[in-house]
């Protein structure tokens, strides 16, 4: 009933091209550190602004920060961060250059446990995706409401997102009542897409499409 309410909002043709793609395993172990640092920091910096505003500055974003290797990153200080804020090319926010440092460190942190990021995000069990957006939000910095989410999508880990659409398409299925914030509603949530994943087979990023797609048609 969902899948076809979204495909009378979209039609089945553009429904299917708007699906996210999920990465295999072995694309994410094929992807560095510096890889993934760099898309955790771009989702910080994108929070509450523009993607396309983030993303063309990204370049000078690389070269600044040296590749985005973690090494080096996670030794980032005030005084190199003044440099970063006097230089134009990059989106000057003092408050997200700090969780650079931060984020770099928990990206060691992970490696020196695990073998690299991109062994751990592959390795957890997206039965539990919402347990991998706790681990970010407790570890990371400004990793916390979509950003893990936004993240693991950016990086090409399944997982759904609680855009507004898709709380309004919970709500609709009375799984939720308002936003999942409390670890209550995130387990309903979880415990719903793990059911239509059972049923469909389809992966919980096109669940989670499907769901936004059922609530609004193409403005």
């Amino acid at each position: 009933m969902i899948e076809r309410r979204a495909i009378t909002h979209w039609g089945e043709q553009h429904l299917a091209a708007r699906l996210p793609k999920v990465a295999g395993s072995d694309v994410l172990l094929l992807k560095g550190d510096e890889l993934y640092l760099s898309a955790m920091v771009r989702r910080v910096f994108r929070a509450g602004l523009k993607h396309s505003l983030v993303d063309s500055k990204w370049p000078a974003f690389e070269k600044a920060l040296w590749g985005f290797k973690p090494a080096s990153l996670a030794l980032l200080n005030e005084e190199q961060i003044d440099r970063l804020m006097g230089n134009s090319s990059l989106i000057r926010h003092r408050g997200k250059l700090r969780t650079i440092p931060v984020n770099a460190q928990m990206v060691l942190d992970i490696a020196a446990e695990h073998g690299s990021v991109g062994s751990f995000i592959s390795d957890w069990p997206c039965s539990d995706i919402i347990g991998l957006w706790r681990y970010f939000k407790k570890r990371g910095a400004h990793l916390g409401g979509n950003s893990a989410s936004a993240f693991l999508r950016m990086v090409g880990k399944d997982t759904f997102m609680l855009s507004n659409d898709v709380v309004g398409a919970l709500k609709a299925q009375s799984i939720v009542d308002k936003l999942p914030t409390s670890q209550r509603d995130l387990s309903a949530v979880q415990q719903a897409f793990n059911l239509w994943h059972e049923e469909s087979g389809r992966p919980l990023c096109e669940l989670s499409m499907i769901l936004a797609c059922s609530q609004s048609a193409p403005r």
